[in-house]
């Protein structure tokens, strides 16, 4: 920071846009994807769709993976910005906060802008759980298990969300089922009406058997689910559970990628505004239970930013087992079916790629605010395996009634 700088007001951070490839069943239709192409083929994307940005104007790249093993290893921020062509000059890091990673990409680079000595940044983050299962490679300590430092079920994801049902027995199966069935409804009507197109960037894929492909959609949507139809399906974390494959999000290939600036040099290179960061808040929590994670985030993102519950009109809350989700509409005092929220659907339908999908969110969010001028505040938040949460607060920059 030069000492003109030193001192300087607080930059505000714009989300400028936000893309991602199909995300595909693990090892499915993007099986013969390398991970690292196809945070590449997102890069390449935005910088296609925003040509007024001059491509040495970027200050860093951050890219997220939580499995970093082969070619989801070797610093990927630095890698994909190589291969995605941009200058020499323009550095790059590789980031791991577990399913959180893109959001934390966007928050740890946004907290550079916002200080000033950033002004364009890329975030990105991908998952290709065909190749990389979570916990490949992963030699855990054992003091974890042998103090009890950490419950032995933290470390399988589908315990933890059989232990929030027993945690809030109002939270039922039932309950569960009927919010995946409403998910999967909400993303074939956002399919129908052209909502998702727009930010996926097809990807050209190999087989050894069939030949080169070009994937274009999501491959895990269930349309026609029903509620009679999950009901059949095992429980694999517990007998008699109630956490299956059909209120869960799948195991997803997949990555994303988004374009951050200071809203002062987005204004000055004429970059598109589309939401405003407000603020944003990571929270620990008992690991076992780790699905209640953006609850205390969320509390902790609103009480930092002067907000209450109230003031948010549209949530982006990242489906990882329908429980969590429902145990943080719960605890806010918000319905079931509620409209606002996550309208275009989740990841129950579309696919958790690991660290990849907090931007998935926000792109999402950024279009609810198209499509709701009337909102003003909205959120993306989700919970993140160990134990914890990430909340990011965003504003509207279309906002009917203007901004603050």
């Amino acid at each position: 920071m030069s000492p003109a700088n030193h001192g300087a007001s607080i930059q505000q951070v714009v989300f400028v846009d936000g893309v991602r490839t199909p995300f595909g069943k693990a090892g499915s239709a993007l099986g013969g994807a390398r991970a690292d192409d196809l945070v590449v083929k997102a890069f390449r994307e935005l910088l296609r769709r925003n040509p007024l940005l001059p491509p040495d104007r970027i200050d860093d790249v951050a890219v997220a993976a939580t499995t970093q093993i082969g070619d989801q290893g070797l610093t990927l921020g630095r890698t994909a910005a190589i291969l995605s062509g941009l200058p020499e000059s323009v550095p790059g890091y590789s980031v791991d906060r577990m399913c959180a990673g893109a959001m934390t990409a966007v928050t740890t680079l946004s907290a550079g802008i916002m200080a000033g000595v950033y002004d364009i940044a890329l975030a990105g983050g991908v998952e290709h759980m065909g190749r990389h299962p979570m916990g490949e490679g992963v030699d855990p300590n054992p003091r974890f298990l042998a103090e009890r430092l950490v419950d032995p079920e933290a470390l399988q994801m589908g315990k933890t969300a059989e232990n929030l049902h027993d945690r809030f027995p109002q939270l039922t199966k039932a309950r569960a089922d009927a919010f995946a069935v409403a998910s999967q409804e909400k993303t074939a009507k956002a399919y129908a009406n052209g909502m998702l197109q727009s930010e996926i960037v097809p990807v050209a894929v190999r087989s050894p058997e069939l030949g080169w492909d070009l994937v274009s959609v999501d491959e895990c949507p269930r349309p026609g689910t029903s509620l009679a139809g999950l009901a059949t399906l095992k429980t694999p974390f517990r007998p008699h559970g109630r956490v299956t494959a059909g209120n869960s999000s799948g195991l997803t290939d997949g990555a994303t990628a988004c374009l951050l600036a200071s809203e002062s040099v987005a204004d000055e290179l004429g970059l598109a505004k589309r939401m405003r960061m407000v603020g944003f808040a990571f929270a620990g929590v008992a690991p076992e239970v780790m699905g209640v994670g953006p609850v205390p985030s969320t509390q902790k993102a609103l009480d930092r930013a002067g907000l209450t519950i109230a003031d948010i009109d549209l949530f982006e809350i990242n489906e990882a087992f329908a429980v969590q989700v429902l145990a943080f509409l719960d605890h806010f005092g918000i319905a079931d079916d509620d409209h606002r929220v996550n309208p275009l659907g989740g990841a129950i339908a579309v696919g958790h790629p690991l660290a990849s999908s907090g931007i998935r969110l926000m792109s999402y969010l950024a279009k609810d605010f198209e499509n709701n001028p009337s909102a003003r505040y909205g959120i993306t938040t989700m919970c993140i395996g160990l134990g914890m949460g990430g909340t990011v607060i965003w504003e509207n920059t279309n906002f009917e009634g203007g901004s603050a």
